[in-house]
């Protein structure tokens, strides 16, 4: 009777990746048509791009989150200016299995089969889809395919390696791109560094005793931060029906690993055990000590073998580290910043690597919703949140910044852009929030006659008034 509950315990926190704002759509359109509520700013001119898993039939078929995690690539992009939304629109990246499925004949379908679902980077004036390890894919600006890049062959150094991760940091003063590379097979982990124009200036093979699930990590305007933690590969999960094949482990000890930028020798730190799946920022306080904020959690991915099952993750929240470097072994200090449940955290990208007040994330009442925004500020210790109904969901807020370059000005000058799925109508309104008051009505609300499915990741593009194409 106790197997019985627990496996019914199990099977409640499944969710139906088929249903609600879960559910894949099955077509590509173009829209430019809205109504919209309120008055977008005349001076929020850009591009809002989201990317997440998709299935080519419009239905996934497994039952778990990790059968959601590996759905092929969908772009959704909504153009904005002068006041106006000019279209949305939806593609599948053009991969290997999109061509095998859609258009055998395309030479390039031979290969290029990396699975670029997560998240969506602006570098060097180009956009690139991203997924977790594989070549980043070049896309323009209309959601259009180019193609897969190793950045002039900087992306395909050694045995196991020819990609980046789905989180690259970009320093918003030099233009570089500083990258991970975590591999299953020996050796485990590559770092590098490309210039403003894509070019390699760091390349570096880190040692680590095994493989572990590295999604993140954290740049400083002097460093670069490692996370080696206690989620990582058991291929005997592939006999038990995962997707991948990853797992949380008890017996591995917990790490930060610090480095300086441009390469050289790790240190590491032991912490609690943990998992982090997305940082919020870190940055240098000083010489010797760094602050590397994150969500963490206390376990994720705990397979229960006899139930043939993952338990329920446990929530994550708001996490402060303080590592001293000093002389000696370093030290670290974990403090918890909030005990509300968060992910996706996101802060202005121009305080990346540097010291930043704000943090905008979204809040998760249970493991199986993202419904609700919440901002910190860190400097006055508060909070705001902005609502969202029970039953409809959000992704994660991203910041816009009023004017690109803000001398002197307020760190929170702007507005997040949301996309929040509506349950009753099966559609996404993109909604424009003042982010100095985010408990405000929104300033304007997009209305998009269709849903916009649960994604990873996203960016805005700024771009002028002119270029509405």
């Amino acid at each position: 009777m106790q197997v019985w509950e627990h496996r019914e315990h199990m099977a409640d926190h499944l969710p139906d990746l088929n249903s609600g704002i879960l559910a894949p759509v099955a077509d590509e359109v173009t829209i430019e048509d809205f109504t919209v509520s309120g008055a977008l700013p005349p001076e929020l001119s850009g591009l809002l791009i989201r990317n997440g898993p998709n299935p080519f039939d419009g239905r996934f078929a497994g039952t778990d989150m990790l059968s959601w995690w590996v759905g092929p690539a969908m772009l959704h992009g909504l153009l904005i200016s002068e006041g106006q939304a000019h279209w949305y629109r939806n593609r599948w990246v053009r991969t290997g299995d999109w061509a095998r499925r859609f258009s055998p004949a395309t030479p390039s379908g031979e290969s290029h089969d990396q699975n670029v679902n997560v998240n969506v980077l602006h570098h060097g004036g180009q956009l690139f889809a991203l997924g977790e390890g594989g070549l980043p894919f070049i896309i323009d600006e209309e959601l259009a395919t180019i193609g897969p890049t190793t950045f002039d062959g900087s992306l395909s150094g050694g045995s196991g390696f020819g990609g980046m991760t789905a989180h690259p940091n970009v320093d918003p003063e030099t233009g570089e791109l500083r990258y991970f590379r975590a591999d299953w097979q020996a050796p485990f982990l590559r770092y590098g560094v490309l210039d403003q124009h894509g070019r390699q200036i760091v390349d570096q093979i880190i040692d680590l005793p095994g493989p572990a699930m590295m999604h993140d990590f954290a740049t400083t305007a002097t460093r670069s931060i490692f996370l080696d933690l206690n989620v990582a590969y058991d291929f005997s999960m592939l006999q038990h029906g995962a997707a991948i094949p990853l797992r949380w482990h008890d017996d591995r000890v917990a790490r930060i690993g610090i480095m300086p930028s441009g390469g050289g020798t790790l240190q590491w730190v032991e912490i609690e055990l943990c998992f982090i799946q997305h940082v919020i920022n870190a940055y240098d306080v000083g010489s010797d000590t760094v602050i590397l904020d994150a969500v963490r959690y206390p376990s994720f991915l705990r397979f229960d073998r006899g139930l043939g099952g993952f338990e329920p993750n446990p929530l994550g929240v708001a996490w402060r580290y303080t590592i001293r470097l000093g002389t000696g072994a370093p030290t670290v200090e974990e403090t918890q910043l909030d005990d509300k449940a968060i992910e996706f955290p996101r802060i202005d990208d121009a305080r990346i690597a540097r010291q930043h007040r704000y943090v905008y994330a979204v809040e998760q009442p249970t493991d199986i919703e993202m419904r609700g925004v919440i901002k910190y500020d860190l400097t006055n210790d508060r909070t705001q949140r902005y609502a969202v109904p029970v039953g409809d969901q959000n992704a994660e807020p991203i910041f816009v910044a009023r004017r690109p370059q803000r001398a002197g000005g307020d760190e929170d000058d702007g507005w997040l852009v949301v996309c929040v799925y509506r349950a009753a109508t099966d559609t996404t309104d993109v909604v424009i929030l003042d982010a100095q008051d985010i408990e405000a009505a929104p300033v304007a609300t997009v209305h998009l006659p269709r849903r916009i499915p649960a994604g990873f990741h996203g960016t805005w593009i700024p771009r002028p008034a002119a270029q509405q194409t």
